[in-house]
């Protein structure tokens, strides 16, 4: 979403790169590069306005102008105040001190509030939630159907008196959603679900009728959050959108969808500003696991290509096997070998994650590598588990024995070319050797670290260094001299070793003849 943005606010602090000292001039051009990157993403004028004075004001203040390395100072500030305009803070939801907390849906036609509805639930089902879905729109056709089947894939139950409206009813829809949402909070409270998700109807504009219809399910169940949600895709409209809906139904949060689109992202920079109400959520694709806690410092960090590390580690330590990290970490312990069955087991708890482009994508730095990640096919994963699914349980723990028929044999069970399981099994082997240099305490490639050249070797620290040995000399006397030095001391070693056999015997007691040797081959054993 914000790609566009991203690149134009890291081409202009390269231009800032190595320069000592930043003058009026510099601070100016920079400001207005900023300036016109936050206007093509679509940011509301009035943000951009109170954003680039503030940038200004701070850029050209003792902050910058006192620092070590003022280019750094400026990518500092502006991450500071686009957490700022983000809203500051990560903001959760607030439960109910007593009885269900409810929580409130609502925005435009289209916006993406059902399945939302869904996401949400299951959400706060992984937060220990026992969460509820109500089904108060009635008047789209099937909507209250679109709510019990994503309630059914979220494993959440759906309260739904009403099938809602059909093709042949538009104009005279029957049910009362003020009714239904009522019905439904006292179902919740019986049943003891402690969290009642209210899905409202949408409309194509602020329609004043429907309006009303918002304002008087609020007031009749009294919400406890009232969540406005709202196409990340929209661009300007949106703060005209959230203004209306913050004076009709004064929302408590916002939520973006669609975050994963291809649209310029100025709605998220602009809604939590102008409302002055803080984003909560951000739906990032079409799945139900596709949806996250909006953290603005993160949101930031990745605007600005500084990746986000944290949001990746809590993805894994949401998805990954505890006992498989166990059980290969004590391998790596054993210095056993890394196994295709390993490979193939840690392939999927990547899977597990979600997907890669968005995994790389969160990573410091990703931005210059966007391209090839754009082009990266998530289906190559499966053609490489495909692979190694076609191989026998002895082949995938000694990949060595892989010759070419087994290889063709490979490639037509996964229905794959000979070079890909080539290429696969060439990777793996650079992997294994990888891992094993790892666990004998060292990496390759890495100057400075244990068991490399140059880094004692994998030695102790106290152990002595080999002798040098000596480089031959040009002198032909010296060279002569140094040779019958040398075989002086071969002789004199070979004194000084003991005559007793290693199995007991003495040596001068061994005879030759007992062993039955071929003629001549006595001479061999120094007899």
């Amino acid at each position: 979403m914000f790609n566009s943005l991203s690149d134009r606010l890291t081409a202009t602090f390269k231009n800032l790169r190595g320069k000592g000292r930043l003058t009026e001039a510099d601070v100016d051009a920079t400001v207005r590069e900023i300036r016109r990157a936050l206007l093509d993403a679509d940011v509301a004028v009035p943000v951009v306005r109170e954003f680039t004075g503030r940038v200004r004001e701070r850029a050209l203040g003792a902050e910058v102008s006192g620092a070590l390395n003022p280019s750094q100072q400026i990518v500092k500030i502006v991450n500071e105040e686009l957490v700022e305009i983000l809203g500051g803070e990560t903001r959760r939801i607030r439960l109910a001190k007593s009885g269900p907390t409810i929580i409130m849906l609502a925005g435009l036609q289209g916006a993406g509030k059902t399945t939302l509805a869904g996401k949400l639930s299951k959400w706060l089902k992984s937060q220990g939630h026992s969460p509820m879905l109500v089904a108060c729109d009635l008047q789209r056709p099937n909507a209250v159907t679109q709510l019990q089947i994503v309630g059914q894939r979220a494993k959440v139950p759906v309260f739904a008196p009403h099938p809602g409206a059909t093709y042949t009813e538009l104009e005279h829809p029957a049910g009362d959603p003020v009714e239904v949402a009522r019905a439904g909070v006292e179902e919740a409270r019986q049943k003891l679900h402690d969290v009642v998700i209210v899905d409202t109807a949408g409309r194509l504009g602020v329609d004043a009728d429907m309006m009303e219809q918002a304002r008087q399910i609020r007031r009749a169940i009294v919400p406890n959050e009232v969540l406005f949600v709202i196409d990340s895709m929209i661009g300007q409209d949106a703060v005209n959108t959230a203004l209306a809906f913050d004076e009709g139904v004064n929302f408590t949060g916002i939520v973006l969808s669609k975050l994963d689109g291809d649209a310029r992202g100025g709605a998220a920079l602009s809604v939590a500003s102008v409302t002055g109400k803080p984003v909560m959520f951000a739906s990032t694709g079409e799945g139900l696991d596709d949806f996250e806690l909006f953290h603005p410092d993160r949101m930031a960090s990745r605007i600005l290509d500084m990746g986000d590390v944290l949001t990746l580690i809590e993805q894994a330590e949401k998805s990954w096997d505890k006992d498989e990290a166990a059980r290969m970490a004590k391998k790596f312990a054993d210095q056993e070998d890394f196994t295709l069955e390993d490979f193939l087991a840690q392939m999927q708890q990547i899977r597990n994650m979600g997907s890669m482009k968005k995994m790389l994508m969160m990573m410091p730095g990703a931005q210059n590598i966007r391209q090839q990640l754009e082009q990266f096919d998530e289906r190559e994963i499966d053609r490489v588990e495909a692979i190694v699914r076609s191989m026998t349980p002895h082949e995938r723990v000694a990949p060595k024995i892989i010759n070419g028929s087994r290889r063709a044999r490979i490639a037509r069970g996964s229905g794959v070319h000979v070079s890909e399981v080539n290429g696969l099994l060439e990777r793996f082997a650079q992997a294994q050797k990888m891992m094993k240099k790892m666990a004998q305490g060292g990496m390759p490639g890495m100057p400075g670290m244990p068991g490399l050249p140059g880094a004692g070797g994998g030695a102790r620290k106290n152990a002595k260094s080999a002798p040098k040995k000596k480089a031959k000399s040009g002198n032909p006397a010296k060279a002569a001299q140094e040779r019958k030095d040398a075989e002086a001391r071969r002789a004199n070693a070979a004194k000084a070793l003991p005559t007793g056999a290693a199995f007991g015997q003495q040596a001068g007691d061994f005879d030759p003849s007992q062993l039955n040797l071929p003629k001549g081959f006595d001479k061999f054993l120094g007899k």
